[in-house]
């Protein structure tokens, strides 16, 4: 189940506190029982959670969300590079910053990280399109709807760069496994 109550904490926590577009958002969250896999660590799929809900209240403080609103366009991930370096335990409270990098001709990258005691602890790219019913909105298009007409995008860090080139190598659609022979 999503946790929606932890996200309208996050909401309501930075509501009114305006950030700029390539500024930091720096919020805090808690590793809690149902957040746990077998082993007693954060679960991955709730990692990406957690970074969900460090994006959604940066993306409000940057007048992302409201340019979407007004707009009547959607967000969608469109793809993402995770990195788990380090054990999140139950209790543990980390640190989680989240800023954008940059755009392409399709998308807007954000870069988050989590951090406890100043070691980073997981770190994840997310490729985001804004939508609208005509398909994928150009970046620069909802940039300006952010307020920023004519913005050009700062230079992509050479690793993100890196990871757009080797993913668009990637075969879209995936083969379909080869058959197997029924056993019996």
């Amino acid at each position: 189940m999503y946790p929606v109550i932890r996200l309208l904490k996050e909401q309501i926590k930075f509501r009114g506190q305006k950030l700029g577009l390539l500024e930091t958002h720096v919020s805090h969250h808690r590793c809690w029982p149902w957040d746990l896999d077998p082993w007693m660590e954060l679960n991955n799929g709730r990692t990406l959670t957690l970074f969900d809900l460090g994006r959604m209240p940066f993306s409000v403080r940057i007048g992302l969300a409201g340019a979407l609103r007004e707009n009547g366009w959607g967000m969608t991930v469109a793809g993402s590079s995770m990195r788990y370096r380090r054990r999140v335990r139950l209790l543990h409270r980390v640190e989680m910053h989240c800023r954008l990098l940059g755009w392409d001709h399709r998308f807007i990258y954000t870069e988050q990280i989590m951090w406890r005691e100043g070691e980073a602890l997981n770190h994840i790219l997310v490729r985001l399109a804004a939508t609208s019913a005509e398909g994928i909105v150009a970046p620069e298009r909802l940039i300006a709807a952010m307020g920023h007409p004519g913005m050009s995008s700062p230079k992509l860090p050479r690793w993100v760069q890196a990871w757009i080139e080797a993913d668009s190598e990637r075969p879209w659609p995936p083969a379909p496994p080869p058959s197997t022979p029924p056993t019996g």
